[in-house]
């Protein structure tokens, strides 16, 4: 059989941790008296951390010291990460483990190419850790998505060339740099938003194994 790699970004993708992030930048907005909505947060997906807190200033019009910008960056990860406290398996979203068996299965190298600094505590509650060959998330990437940096940096890791590269993603930015980095991309979301991906599926309970049977023959 052939072998590509699989890379999937993780909130939104793997695990439902949005509205954890949301929680988390409601409070400090609320804080700020800067009105935030669900639909406001929508703006952050994809985003990295220190970009979404200015995109969250931008929209109370407030400007900033750096050491205030430091300091609610750093409440807005232990605010998250106290809602991560009690994660566990039943935070997987329907369909994810289907897939991920199959790959393993079929010996395909599997990476994570999140902007989440926290992508390897979330694996490890989830007990999804050992499906993963290669992670790569915030901590090791300098450019945020679109930017293709995190997937070309999973790709190289699993010796594979970036068009046999198939990307899991549930933002526009994510999908954007799959395209941009000349790897396939598939939208977990709706379509209206992620038309930009050459396949696009609600949730992976709509995948079926022999779809991703046929990825890996192509």
């Amino acid at each position: 059989m052939n072998t590509k790699a699989f890379i999937f970004d993780l909130d939104g993708v793997i695990v439902d941790t949005a509205k954890y992030h949301y929680l988390a930048w409601q409070k400090i907005a609320n804080e700020l008296n800067i009105e935030f909505t669900l639909e406001h947060n929508e703006l952050l997906k994809g985003v990295s951390r220190v970009r979404s807190l200015d995109i969250i200033l931008e929209l109370g019009k407030i400007e900033a010291s750096q050491e205030d910008k430091n300091r609610w960056l750093f409440q807005k990860n232990e605010d998250y990460l106290s809602y991560l406290v009690d994660m566990n398996e039943s935070e997987i979203l329907p369909g994810v483990f289907t897939i991920l068996k199959f790959l393993k299965e079929n010996n395909q190298p599997i990476a994570l190419g999140s902007a989440s600094k926290n992508a390897r505590p979330i694996l490890e509650k989830t007990g999804l850790l050992s499906y993963f060959d290669a992670i790569v998330d915030g901590n090791d990437v300098t450019n945020a998505k679109p930017d293709p940096e995190v997937f070309l940096i999973a790709a190289k890791l699993l010796e594979t060339k970036p068009e046999d590269a198939i990307v899991f993603e549930d933002s526009v930015a994510g999908i954007q740099a799959a395209n941009i980095g000349n790897m396939t991309s598939i939208g977990i979301g709706e379509a209206a938003i992620l038309h930009e991906a050459k396949y696009i599926f609600r949730d992976f309970t709509e995948i079926d194994t022999r779809f991703v049977a046929d990825l890996i023959k192509e």
